[in-house]
């Protein structure tokens, strides 16, 4: 298998998803991904705004920079044949924790890919990036989003306030198995 290329166990739908780490060639697969699933993304967690697709390519360059420097972790979720289906995402890496974050397109929602993903990021989290646990946070009505984190052993630890909506944070301890 190639560097930077993890190999997931197959979703509902039986195909197979990997995580390959960001690159700078995945800059307009991703830009596309991510005007196609804008509407369908604002319905369950901000926007990320008129900005962040006016100027991507700077967007884009400064995430490459942020994970050369080790303080990120983006990963593209890629199908069996080869389509980027989603993203799944280490920030704010520190004292052995990271933040992640993860979004499936509308196209590959409801089938098992984002808890696949998810479940092969926390295993990359601990065996490549030695990563001793995670956080992710996700609003009450976000209910997909709560099971993929609670499919994969996150536990909520806190109420929270997420653009003025009620949310949970989620911690997971031992990663990479």
């Amino acid at each position: 298998m190639a560097p930077g290329v993890s190999q997931c166990s197959r979703s509902k739908e039986g195909g197979k998803v990997r995580l390959e780490r960001l690159r700078a060639d995945h800059a307009r697969v991703l830009l596309a991904f991510e005007r196609e699933n804008r509407e369908y993304f604002a319905r369950s967690i901000p926007d990320r705004g008129d900005a962040y697709f006016a100027d991507f390519a700077a967007v884009h360059e400064a995430r490459l920079a942020e994970q050369d420097a080790g303080v990120c972790h983006f990963h593209v979720i890629v199908d069996d044949e080869g389509r980027l289906i989603g993203r799944v995402n280490l920030i704010d890496v520190e004292d052995g924790s990271a933040e992640l974050g993860y979004r499936v397109g509308e196209h590959a929602a409801g089938k098992g890919v984002a808890t696949q993903a998810v479940a092969e990021m926390c295993r990359v989290a601990g065996t490549t990036y030695g990563l001793t646990s995670l956080i992710a946070v996700t609003t009450l009505d976000n209910r997909a989003s709560r099971a993929v984190l609670e499919r994969n052993a996150f536990t909520a630890v806190e109420d929270i306030t997420i653009d003025d909506r009620p949310g949970i944070r989620y911690r997971r301890s031992h990663l990479g198995h």
